[in-house]
């Protein structure tokens, strides 16, 4: 799919941005006269425009499985990395990376189960929790290496080509040894 990207500063968003999106919100994906402003209808749609290859199962009960883990990866998980972001308690701070932590290690039989998450393919919610697992190095939070299906799934999942085109130069840098030394010392 050709895609041209526009990078926009949150903090001094363009005029264009919110013409074309009352929340003013990223991401906004514009194809040709429609206009998508929310992560989860973008991902959707394309997934419906662009459909060899579907990233959601094809059977309704499947694709309400996949719906509902996407949701709660998103309410569970992504709502404790806001809260890590925000937060300047560092007692706070350190709680929720454990708790995050073990909530990731007690999923581990379900990454270890199939190739993907819950799947024999790759589908959205790999796509939703393929980029919290990237950044847990940024949030200072380690998986031990004995939790062998997490280690096992990331591999698959970050050595794909179309994950590591996805990455941005910032994002890319969160994982290189360079960047791994500096948040182990």
């Amino acid at each position: 799919v050709a895609v041209e990207i526009v990078n926009v500063d949150l903090n001094h968003p363009c005029e264009d941005l919110a013409r074309l999106n009352p929340y003013n919100t990223l991401p906004t994906l514009v194809d040709r006269d429609l206009v998508l402003y929310h992560a989860d209808v973008i991902m959707q749609y394309l997934d419906e425009r662009f459909p060899h290859l579907p990233l959601l199962p094809v059977y309704p009960v499947s694709r309400a499985k996949s719906r509902l883990m996407m949701h709660r990866f998103k309410k569970d998980f992504y709502s404790m990395v806001h809260a890590i972001e925000a937060d300047r308690d560092p007692v706070t701070v350190d709680r929720l990376r454990a708790e995050l932590r073990e909530s990731l290690i007690a999923l581990e039989p379900v990454f270890a189960n199939s190739p993907y998450f819950l799947s024999d393919d790759f589908t959205l919610v790999d796509c939703t929790i393929a980029p919290l697992l990237w950044r847990l190095p940024m949030w200072g939070i380690e998986i031990p290496a004995s939790v062998k299906g997490i280690h096992d799934y990331c591999d698959r999942v970050f050595s794909r080509e179309s994950f590591k085109a996805s990455l941005t130069e910032s994002e890319f840098e969160i994982r290189t040894p360079s960047h791994e030394t500096e948040t182990n010392e």
